[in-house]
């Protein structure tokens, strides 16, 4: 094939393919904004094309972005500890579609040529970064988790780039592959990083919060995390006389939380701030957030450690390959977090969180080791990566 289009034109084309979930989707949204910004900085333009699936969160995020977006069929693999449960009907029947999705996929990047194809995970990553293989377009991949995902290990091989996002990820890569590696963070969103306390306490009514007492966020994600609402109840006059908090507990669950916050003792009630989704005003309301309790899916963690923010993680124990707990227990031996495993009772919250509310010093500690492991800068070293790639491709 000729020299990439990227040494003899203005324009820089870009496959994009990943998804299925945030943690796939908005790392490679990032991505493609620094990318355009850098672009624009020299005078060139980006021509980007999404490939994804047609009812992952990918299928919204993009074309409200403006970005082409396609889909090519694709096999989810539901995983399971006993080898004779992965040769399900289900499992059988999507496999089947993988030859389909590659194939549809090899015609789109025939036709697009890409100067990079850029993979974020999720299985619909798969057909694409295949495809990338066939057609000798340069593949990067990038993993958000500390180990490689299901689509990315199956991708790992035809990679031209890894682009991981911690240190303690290189040695548990395959050592064929070790040498494309390189350490970039996870993109995180500028706007999480540039949020003012002061707008959260206007904007949210939170005149009744005691200035004198750390803030807590808890967030259970966009649909709130019922383990997580459960433990913050049984403990809630507790954490009271000792923080304000601001509760992200999901649309659903609101209303049985209002009904426990009524009883409280009437000097508390002022500290207890309890919404179901937090949107646009989340910069704000981590601005404003001494400790967080959350899920630690890795998306997460890039956000709070670019931040620098202390944080009690209560890992989903469901989540793909335990990724979670893995991502929790990394920045808890770093002394940048605690890990809640297992079952956790408000009184195991309470003796996690007792120590960082009360001491402000512990709770510094926290925070300089989370950001330590920050990557404030993630999108612009994917950003290198991507060029890179494209140049020696």
């Amino acid at each position: 094939m000729n020299e990439p289009a990227s040494r003899l034109s203005s324009t820089f084309r870009l496959i994009v393919t990943g998804g299925g979930t945030g943690g796939h989707t908005y790392p490679a949204l990032t991505a493609v904004r620094a990318l355009q910004a850098r672009l624009a900085a020299e005078g060139r333009t980006l021509d980007v094309l999404w490939i994804g699936t047609p009812d992952g969160l990918e299928a919204r995020v993009a074309p409200a972005e403006g970005i082409a977006f396609t889909t090519v069929a694709t096999g989810k693999i539901r995983r399971s500890a006993n080898p004779l449960k992965m040769i399900s009907p289900a499992n059988v029947k999507d496999m089947a579609r993988v030859p389909l999705g590659v194939a549809q996929a090899r015609k789109i990047v025939s036709d697009f040529r890409p100067d990079v194809v850029l993979a974020t995970g999720g299985y619909v990553a798969v057909p694409a970064g295949l495809a990338a293989r066939m057609c000798k377009r340069p593949l990067v991949l990038h993993e958000q988790t500390v180990r490689l995902g299901l689509a990315n290990r199956k991708l790992a091989g035809s990679a031209a780039r890894i682009a991981v996002s911690s240190e303690s990820t290189l040695p548990l890569l395959p050592e064929a592959v070790r040498s494309v590696a390189v350490v970039t963070g996870n993109p995180v969103r500028p706007e999480v990083l540039a949020g003012h306390a002061e707008k959260a306490v206007v904007g949210l009514g939170l005149a009744g919060f005691d200035r004198r007492l750390p803030t807590l966020y808890v967030t259970g994600g966009a649909q709130g995390a019922q383990q997580i609402n459960d433990v913050i109840r049984d403990a809630l006059p507790w954490l009271l006389e000792r923080a304000n908090i601001i509760h992200q507990c999901g649309p659903t669950n609101v209303e049985a939380l209002r009904t426990t916050a009524a009883g409280l003792p009437q000097h508390l009630t002022g500290r207890y701030f309890l919404t179901g989704f937090v949107g646009p005003e989340l910069p704000d309301v981590l601005a404003l957030a001494d400790v967080v309790v959350s899920r630690s899916g890795a998306g997460t963690l890039a956000e709070l450690t670019a931040l620098g923010k202390p944080a009690i993680f209560v890992p989903l124990a469901s989540s793909a390959g335990n990724e979670q707990a893995h991502n929790a227990r990394h920045l808890e031996e770093a002394g940048a977090a605690v890990a809640l495993e297992g079952e956790v009772t408000a009184a195991r919250l309470q003796d996690a969180l007792g120590p960082l509310l009360t001491d402000p010093a512990r709770r510094a500690g926290m925070a300089e080791a989370a950001r330590a492991h920050g990557r404030p800068d993630a999108a612009d070293r994917l950003v290198d990566v991507i060029l890179s790639a494209a140049s020696s491709g």
